[in-house]
């Protein structure tokens, strides 16, 4: 049983992705993203996202991942965040738009497919 009514006590979320390069994909986090490092051993790497543990380790498959979820990283400014990270040679999918739901988005790809949603939330 799930749930028995006890508290989970979760201490921490993780969420990995399995990657082709992982020497490549370590470097775009860190370089690119610049998400801070937390370890790394030979085959495994964690980053902070946000207080969530975002795991890198080998075993993928480059190509765009199709019914997976998609991660967004809210932004204070999303046309900013965008050309920062085109400059930097990152592939979007889709450039900045606003939205029906009061945000405008940029959608772009990490070297081995997973989908990230750059937002900013308007007021």
């Amino acid at each position: 049983m799930f749930y028995s009514g006890d508290p989970l006590n979760i201490k921490t979320v993780n969420i990995t992705f399995h990657v082709s390069d992982f020497s490549e994909a370590v470097s775009f986090y860190e370089n690119i993203l610049g998400l801070q490092k937390k370890v790394q051993w030979p085959n495994y790497a964690v980053f902070d996202l946000c207080g969530i543990m975002l795991g890198l380790e080998p075993g993928g498959e480059r190509a765009v991942k199709k019914d997976l979820p998609d991660v967004y990283l809210q932004v204070e400014n999303v046309d900013d965040a965008y050309r920062e990270l085109k400059d930097k040679g990152v592939k979007f999918l889709a450039e900045p738009k606003d939205q029906t739901w009061r945000a405008r988005t940029a959608k772009f790809v990490d070297p081995d497919g997973n989908t990230f949603i750059l937002v900013q939330l308007q007021k």
